[in-house]
């Protein structure tokens, strides 16, 4: 999963991001004008807004987001304790509402809460072949024989999932990897796609020349 995090408090938003870089892709923006700029360029999977940002108020973000048309989840993060806040926020289009402090494990389990609702809505278990892919418990078994993966691989093989039948090119996997934080090499999706392969079957992901990959229904 791909998280925007929006946060300027930079002792908070550095905690945070390296809490959840354990198990997901988080790419940590400080202020609105750089989190618009970043959503116009990546499909994320949940946003984590805080209200009060430099540059603007969160919960205008938050409506500008909706009324474009986009579902991405989103959790507000922020001290504002009222319960005339966090209506607003809720009435908003926010998924979710986290007061500061917070701990961070709990903040991970409301991530887990929200995601898991996000995808019983569309579609949480998927059978391709003899593969089960369970996104909300985030397993996949071969027949019947459960897999490991890695997080990197699993945000690859996510990627596929929610595009299955359609092109994923090179460089929306190249993203994917990118948002770890971390170095890439440049044949890094080629290593990740033949690791898919090796442990799913190797004709699960198909080579679309001049495309990039896909992974049928």
């Amino acid at each position: 999963m791909r998280i925007l995090l929006i946060e300027d408090e930079a002792l908070l938003g550095g905690a945070v991001a390296a809490h959840l870089h354990k198990l997901h892709a988080v790419d940590w923006m400080q202020s609105l004008d750089a989190a618009s700029e970043a959503m116009r360029t990546v499909d994320y999977d949940l946003v984590l807004l805080d209200l009060n940002l430099p540059d603007g108020h969160g919960l205008d973000f938050l409506v500008s987001v909706r009324k474009s048309g986009r579902d991405v989840p989103v959790i507000i993060i922020t001290a504002r304790d009222q319960v005339r806040d966090r209506i607003q926020g809720l009435n908003a289009g926010a998924d979710d509402y986290v007061l500061k402090p917070f701990d961070l494990d709990e903040l991970s389990a409301r991530i887990n809460s929200v995601q898991r609702r996000a995808i019983a809505m569309a579609n949480p278990q998927q059978t391709i072949g003899d593969l089960v892919i369970d996104q909300t418990a985030r397993r996949v078994s071969k027949g019947g024989v459960e897999i490991s993966l890695t997080a990197r691989e699993w945000a690859v093989l996510e990627c596929f999932t929610q595009r299955l039948g359609a092109a994923v090119s090179k460089a929306k996997l190249e993203d994917v990897l990118c948002a770890f934080g971390a170095e890439i090499e440049s044949n890094a999706v080629e290593v990740y796609v033949s690791r898919l392969r090796k442990k799913l079957g190797a004709e699960s992901i198909r080579t679309l020349r001049g495309l990039g990959y896909r992974m049928d229904r």
